[in-house]
């Protein structure tokens, strides 16, 4: 796993590479610590390249989430693909984010 953090002045994006899960669940709350020292901003989270995302993987999306709505920023989840779509929508995370 791997996440790629993009300045583009108006935006943070956070660009997700592999297999967001269990074992590099602690490496990516590190990696993801600028799009929380930033929450205040306009965050985008680009999944293209995501593989898959386990439950721990739920959980730090969740606590962006939290820190986004703390501070006024906006949050924006992009391409999914189909098999993370479907957790997404078993686990009503369609309800809880903005997926473009």
């Amino acid at each position: 796993m791997q996440l790629i953090i993009t300045d583009n002045g108006d935006k943070l994006t956070g660009t997700i590479i592999g297999r967001l899960d269990t074992v590099n669940s602690e490496q990516f709350n590190n990696d993801m610590q600028p799009l929380m020292n930033a929450a205040d901003r306009h965050i985008e989270l680009e999944c293209s390249q995501m593989e898959y995302i386990s439950s721990s993987g739920l959980r730090l999306f969740l606590t962006l989430r939290k820190q986004v709505a703390a501070k006024g920023g906006k949050l924006v989840i992009r391409n999914i693909n189909e098999s993370i779509s479907e957790v997404f929508s078993i686990t009503g995370f369609f309800n809880l984010f903005e997926i473009v």
